[in-house]
């Protein structure tokens, strides 16, 4: 979703929340969330509050009615999004997905941690002290690593792959398009191997690599800075294979998108005929069609998912590795030495 049209599409739902969402909004927005995320838990909050009325838990939305709202009352409301019928379909399906579910806890969770200790009042103190949701567990699918390890294996472009996957962008991707299409490609092509270069290079998240600034690039050091999760700032180190790339993107980048002095982001897309930060949806369709005619249809997720087990691979280290992609523990970074023993089982196989 492009910028514009973002921040257009917040204000609407702004306009429909009460003051004490607002007062979140604006405090979030601060550490900062990225916009995406905040328009995200907006929507959720207006389902949320569209079903308490509707549903006749209360008549109307404000501080009180959250205070009192009951832990029965939170998982009739995951009961309706379990099963109430799908909209805009044909099929037969009932309900939304538990990714969905945890989603919407998630940004309910957010929103009373902020109602009962981060926000105050007139007397300093919170709106109210009692959090239902912390009642509220969401349920993640039950899987193990080594089940991990193997379905995702296959959508990591590991070895030669990661370099052969620059090379197929920049060399062979262009051969079946349409003139059309190969001109839309030949304008944004350094952007998009400066970008898909970095993600692979440096293991960034998809809305951190988005969220990159010119000034937090920084070519001799080989580091870039971004805002992890919760708002926190970070110095990532970046592989020296994706410097000619970023180099290439940034000598055409003010001459080909002419952003004005006050546009900051490093990637950048024209949208209505100006320059502005390219937006995360944007980044999934430009990875999803590269590496669909690759190899597999992947997102940027696999991107940081091989820089993991690449790195892994080389270092042994689950500390290092963990650090390079901004985990505060060790236990996410198991699932790349499942991969890399995988990958150690079949070179034994091969030999």
């Amino acid at each position: 979703m492009k910028r514009e049209l973002l921040i257009s599409k917040i204000e609407m739902l702004k306009d429909k929340m009460p003051d004490f969402v607002l007062e979140y909004y604006q405090s979030k927005l601060s550490i900062p969330y990225s916009l995406n995320t905040l328009y995200e838990y907006l929507k959720e909050y207006d389902r949320f509050f569209s079903w308490i009325i509707v549903s006749g838990v209360a008549n109307e939305i404000n501080l009180k009615v959250l205070e009192k709202l009951s832990l029965k009352n939170i998982e009739a409301f995951i009961i309706y999004l379990r099963e109430r019928p799908l909209l805009n379909t044909d099929s037969n399906s009932f309900g939304v997905s538990q990714t969905t579910i945890n989603r919407t806890i998630s940004a309910l969770s957010s929103l009373y941690k902020y109602l009962t200790e981060e926000a105050e009042g007139l007397d300093g103190e919170p709106y109210f002290y009692r959090n239902v949701m912390k009642k509220i567990k969401t349920s993640k699918k039950h899987e193990t690593l080594a089940a991990r390890a193997e379905n995702i294996k296959n959508k990591l472009f590991l070895g030669d792959e990661t370099q052969g996957f620059l090379d197929y962008i920049s060399n062979e991707y262009v051969k079946d398009l349409s003139n059309r299409a190969k001109s839309s490609f030949e304008k944004n092509k350094e952007r998009d191997l400066a970008l898909i270069a970095l993600m692979l290079a440096s293991g960034v998240r998809l809305s951190e690599a988005v969220g990159v600034n010119i000034r937090d690039l920084n070519l001799n050091t080989m580091v870039v800075e971004v805002t992890r999760k919760g708002g926190k700032r970070d110095a990532v180190p970046f592989a020296k294979f994706a410097k000619s790339y970023l180099e290439n993107y940034l000598a055409i980048r003010e001459r080909r998108y002419k952003p004005e002095k006050k546009e900051t982001s490093l990637f950048l897309t024209i949208y209505r005929g100006t320059a502005s930060r390219i937006d995360n949806s944007s980044v999934e369709k430009i990875v999803a069609k590269y590496s669909q005619k690759f190899k597999v249809r992947v997102t940027p997720h696999s991107l940081r998912h091989t820089l993991g087990t690449r790195l892994y691979a080389q270092t042994n280290s689950e500390v290092l590795v963990s650090h390079q992609l901004g985990h505060s523990s060790t236990q996410v970074t198991d699932l790349y030495t499942h991969i890399v023993n995988e990958e150690q089982k079949n070179a034994l196989d091969n030999l």
